[in-house]
């Protein structure tokens, strides 16, 4: 059975889709099949991996508002074995329409299981917001990534995300939703800053938190706008090697 894992952080700008994005790139490099799930309204995976925001497909807004199966909204990307359910802004509209629905913290959940077989990992990337599209997709996930900027702000909101995750196992939405890892981005170590802040962080999450740590690189922020997961737009690259080593450390942490 595929396993399902959320990226996702109530801050912005932290590294999540980048992170979302090239973790899924190098699993592929790596063997598995993975689909990503686009579930952010600004579609930043998406074009992320070369795919057309402006073509005629179908997306997870048309998943969840029940216009098409699911199997049909699954999308090639230009990346062989990675595949996607891609997201555009239309999806912003999506969270009044899911209000008027039915077990709506479920939907994405209950979509996922007709396809998660076809895959060893199924990735979301989720918008900087805890919304109903990310309460869809931490009710849906097997587990969390969450990348955390090494910054002054960087806890902020993480214990609001912590929060969330204690009552969505508490009310039954999802009892077993665990934290496979914390990963450090945009890690500068001349930085004394970096240093207090990582602490922090390990402090708080201990083992939970990767060894790998993704440094500020200016080709993993070119990357996207070349459409290309940095596997394929400068594979030599700091932020390469990092995402690379993330990967096996990533794929070391899963049961055998």
């Amino acid at each position: 059975m595929g396993k399902i894992i959320a990226f996702t952080n109530q801050k912005g700008g932290v590294g999540k889709t980048t992170t979302c994005v090239n973790l899924s790139a190098f699993l592929v490099e790596m063997g598995k099949r993975v689909l990503i799930i686009d579930v952010d309204p600004q579609g930043n995976a998406t074009s992320g991996i070369g795919v057309d925001k402006d073509k005629e497909t179908k997306t997870i807004y048309d998943v969840l508002c029940e216009q098409c199966d699911i199997s049909e909204a699954v999308t090639l990307s230009p990346i062989k074995g990675l595949e996607i359910i891609p997201a555009t802004v239309d999806l912003a509209g999506a969270e009044v329409e899911l209000v008027r629905m039915p077990g709506r913290e479920r939907l994405l959940k209950k979509y996922l299981e007709k396809v998660r077989n076809s895959y060893d990992f199924v990735c979301i990337d989720c918008p900087p917001s805890l919304g109903l599209l990310t309460l869809n997709a931490l009710t849906s996930a097997d587990a969390l990534v969450i990348p955390i900027q090494c910054e002054f702000f960087a806890l902020e909101g993480v214990s609001q995300l912590i929060n969330t995750v204690r009552l969505i196992r508490k009310q039954g939405l999802n009892p077993d939703l665990d934290i496979d890892g914390v990963l450090l981005t945009m890690y500068d170590k001349r930085s004394s800053l970096t240093d207090q802040v990582s602490n922090e962080i390990l402090k708080f999450f201990g083992k939970k938190v990767f060894k790998t740590k993704v440094p500020r690189n200016i080709r993993l922020a070119e990357a996207p706008s070349h459409g290309l997961p940095i596997t394929k737009y400068d594979p030599k690259c700091a932020g390469a090697i990092a995402y690379g080593q993330l990967a096996k450390e990533f794929l070391a942490r899963q049961p055998k």
